[in-house]
């Protein structure tokens, strides 16, 4: 009577290993691949509405706030402003007035245009 051991193992089983390691390390790599996409595309939104957020602070903080509509571009940016105001028969017998600031700003990704808007109101003392 022969006896045999086992040592090692067979091809098929190899294989077997061979190829659910990859179906495992493609499915790890996509993984990471849309998670780099998703951050590519937060880190452009990120960078618009800070840029948008400066500019909006910046139109808030002038005294002379009258109606007006612009484009401004910048840094790649297309920003489009307006001042108007706002709830005029409420504050017709107030001191003061209410604006409303809003800028929307346009910029070009891999995937085409996008855009994003901000508003804000801001009271100034009524003009004479």
């Amino acid at each position: 009577m022969i006896i045999r051991s086992k040592r090692g193992f067979t091809l098929l089983e190899v294989l077997a290993a061979t190829a659910l390691a990859g179906m495992a390390l493609a499915v790890i790599f996509q993984l990471f691949s849309s998670n780099l996409r998703a951050l590519a595309v937060s880190d452009g939104y990120i960078s618009a509405v800070a840029t948008a957020d400066e500019r909006i602070r910046d139109i808030t903080n002038r005294d002379d706030l009258g109606e007006r509509t612009w484009t401004e571009t910048t840094e790649g940016y297309r920003l489009d402003c307006s001042v108007s105001p706002v709830l005029q028969e409420r504050t017709d017998a107030l001191p003061a007035e209410l604006y409303e600031v809003v800028v929307t700003l346009h910029w070009n990704s891999g995937s085409g245009e996008k855009s994003i808007t901000l508003r804000n109101m801001k009271a100034a003392g009524r003009r004479l």
